[in-house]
């Protein structure tokens, strides 16, 4: 039960990785820089750290350093498409109590404002929906180009319960922890 409970878990955050962390892939260059990306999502399964990761989504990003203004990103994620290694545990996140894809197939993000700060920082503001819950998020990003790439990187904390994950048994936080960190690497060509 504990393994079970790990991979599902893993799932659980992963997805919600995807959403805020896939934001910056264009659909264009998802497929090809796929081997440079990495969304994953970290908690705690009975205070034991447990980190896995989301492999399908598609992104429209605008991303323009010097107009940041007429930036922005959109993001869909195939809740379902979570892979932890074992195809049971993947169809089990995949149900009600978890991500429920049957009947919310996919997760979002789209972002409203995007602020720069220092030293390549910015916040990225926007609408995160998961399982038909949606609430605002800032997401903090890292930015740098890399020849004729943008590179972002980020971590942002959710809260897995706000989003409905983990229904029935799984609530309880002592088990699967609540705090969700989402770390993204994401390489995109420059526009």
């Amino acid at each position: 039960m504990i393994q079970r409970l790990a991979h599902t878990a893993s799932v659980v955050a992963l997805g919600a990785a995807l959403a805020a962390g896939a934001v910056f892939a264009t659909n264009a260059d998802a497929a090809a820089e796929a081997a440079k990306n990495s969304v994953t999502a970290v908690f705690k399964q009975m205070n034991v750290p447990v980190e896995g990761r989301f492999n399908r989504f598609s992104a429209d990003v605008r991303f323009d350093p010097a107009n940041i203004a007429a930036s922005s990103a959109k993001l869909d994620v195939e809740v379902a498409s979570f892979d932890i290694g074992a195809p049971e545990y993947n169809k089990e996140v995949a149900g009600d109590e978890w991500f429920d894809a049957a009947r919310f197939p996919h997760a979002t993000f789209v972002s409203t404002q995007i602020k720069p700060g220092a030293n390549g920082a910015f916040s990225v503001a926007g609408k995160l929906t998961i399982k038909g819950k949606t609430t605002d998020v800032v997401v903090p990003v890292q930015y740098r180009k890399d020849g004729a790439n943008q590179v972002f990187d980020g971590t942002l904390p959710i809260k897995r319960l706000a989003y409905n994950i983990g229904a029935g048994e799984w609530k309880d936080t002592s088990v699967v922890a609540d705090d969700v960190q989402i770390k993204f690497h994401i390489v995109s060509a420059a526009h």
